[in-house]
């Protein structure tokens, strides 16, 4: 009782003197006692703010990377869980049927942890300012005194590590296209495209080297900034129509986890806006133009397509006097500021806009490579070439067991021989000849071999798909393939020139009547 009764006598005096003596005085004896525990004490404190300076508008990244790794370490060691713990569930996934709930620590609670044979404490603090609503939040770390210069920069990258990958595998991604009204605006939506590099029909070797290929890009930061090259890499994908080129995109943003910009050019009506849209995409995306020999006349000889006065080798004076009168040369120059140019493309790919941001992969498709001019295919622009040609033997066994469940079937054996005889068959013709027959495998399998048996007699032109690096030739043998192509106009590829001009004849006389 004796005890007791001077404890409550100390508390009495203490309240007393926080009435009677100043402020200032009582935060120095708070910080003469605070500095008296720190020399004492066996361990250091460290406090990660939520947000940074004292107006509270700057989020903390560190705070963040906190939170997400104290997130995955409750997850992961369901056996020690802390006295409480905080349940939520995010506003998009209302239904508790179907979403997993989240757990995180409890404001005033602790976390231990452990890293390199050290014990390390976490603890979130929350504190409601006075005379306002809003809370402070904080994360204080406490570790061993004797190791905290050592200790601390190695955890704390540990820390941002393991949250930047599970940031990464767990954030919604989205699908962008630049808005139609025009402009630099894009618009969005869930990206839940299903293809992998597991459902596509591609060769085993372009496969792993993709593979290799992606994965030494996204794990590169390291070595990009240590050679001072823009953290981006370019990829040509180029082949028939119905060869899968827009399902390996689908596939390398599946495999990364990025998001998908998929940019109309049409829709982009000058250079600047080109660049604006360049500047709000954001890092870990890939940038994809489809068709883009059919997108814009973009190829060496656009200028003297549309103006058969004007040589792209003229200088400025020259230009002007090749026209007959000073209105033609001002319509010239409204259509070329008005537009997106080779120039504009060029830098958006390459120049110093091009390295706003880090790890983004742009794509070019198309299905005449040849149609786009050689300045936008060189090394440190398209990167890697890879060429997406008809179905193979070992392709067509993979569709037939991914779509009807056939492993081996005697039929299958002939594809190679018909195949080799000149059928040519895309992914997407073989698909839909196993989609058709889904509920009959054999049925499906014999209308196959038919059907490839029946086109056995066509003569193969094209090359097999492969990869191809930008620096390099294009594949083996290709001079004695080109020579066997017969007529520049003649197959598939002469349908493609064919209609591509078509089509860039129609915008530019659609340009003139609305001049």
């Amino acid at each position: 009782m004796e005890f007791l009764s001077q404890m409550w006598s100390l508390l009495g005096l203490l309240t007393i003197l926080q009435n009677v003596l100043p402020s200032q005085l009582l935060s120095l004896l708070h910080s003469l006692w605070q500095s008296l525990q720190d020399s004492l004490t066996p361990y250091s404190y460290f406090d990660v703010p939520e947000f940074l300076g004292s107006a509270s508008v700057e989020p903390n990244d560190l705070y963040r990377h906190v939170h997400l790794y104290l997130h995955q370490s409750v997850l992961s060691s369901p056996s020690l869980p802390p006295p409480r713990l905080t349940v939520s569930l995010p506003r998009s996934n209302s239904n508790l049927s179907s979403a997993s709930p989240s757990l995180s620590l409890s404001p005033n609670h602790s976390l231990d942890d452990t890293f390199n044979g050290h014990h390390l404490v976490w603890t979130l603090h929350a504190d409601t300012l006075q005379d306002s609503l809003e809370e402070r939040r904080s994360f204080s770390l406490r570790l061993p005194k004797r190791h905290a210069s050592t200790l601390l920069p190695a955890y704390l990258a540990h820390v941002s590590n393991s949250a930047d990958s599970l940031e990464r595998s767990s954030r919604t991604r989205r699908l962008h296209t630049n808005s139609q009204r025009g402009g630099a605006a894009w618009m969005s939506v869930p990206f839940r495209h299903p293809a992998t590099f597991d459902t596509l029909a591609l060769d085993p070797s372009v496969k792993s080297q993709l593979l290799a290929d992606l994965s030494a890009f996204s794990d590169g930061k390291e070595f990009y900034h240590r050679t001072g090259r823009p953290w981006k890499r370019g990829y040509l994908l180029h082949g028939p129509p119905g060869t899968g080129k827009s399902s390996l995109i689908a596939a390398m943003a599946n495999y990364l986890r990025y998001d998908v910009y998929d940019l109309e050019l049409t829709r982009v009506t000058s250079n600047s806006d080109l660049r604006e849209l360049l500047i709000q995409t954001t890092n870990r995306s890939v940038i994809v133009i489809e068709d883009i020999d059919c997108s814009l006349q973009l190829t060496g000889d656009r200028r003297n397509h549309q103006f058969g006065k004007v040589d792209k080798n003229m200088n400025k004076r020259q230009r002007v006097q090749s026209f007959d009168d000073d209105s033609d040369f001002e319509d010239y120059s409204r259509r070329e500021e008005g537009r997106v140019t080779l120039s504009g493309l060029l830098n958006f790919t390459d120049g110093l806009w091009s390295c706003c941001g880090e790890e983004r992969i742009i794509v070019f498709t198309t299905n005449f490579a040849d149609g786009i001019d050689p300045a936008l295919l060189r090394a440190g622009r398209m990167d890697v070439h890879v060429r997406l040609g008809h179905c193979g033997a070992h392709a067509v066994r993979q569709l037939v067991e991914r779509y009807v469940g056939v492993r081996e079937h005697h039929l299958l054996d002939n594809t190679e021989r018909y195949i080799q005889a000149g059928a040519e068959m895309t992914p997407a013709e073989v698909g839909e000849v196993l989609l058709r027959n889904r509920e009959a495998p054999e049925t499906a399998v014999r209308e196959l071999v038919a059907e490839l048996q029946r086109r056995a007699g066509a003569s193969g032109e094209e090359e097999d798909e492969g990869w191809e690096d930008s620096g390099a030739e294009s594949s083996e043998g290709s001079s004695e393939k080109k020579g066997k192509k017969g007529k520049p106009g003649s197959g598939w590829e002469g349908k493609v020139r064919f209609l591509g001009r078509l089509r860039s004849l129609t915008k530019s006389d659609s340009g003139r009547r609305g001049v």
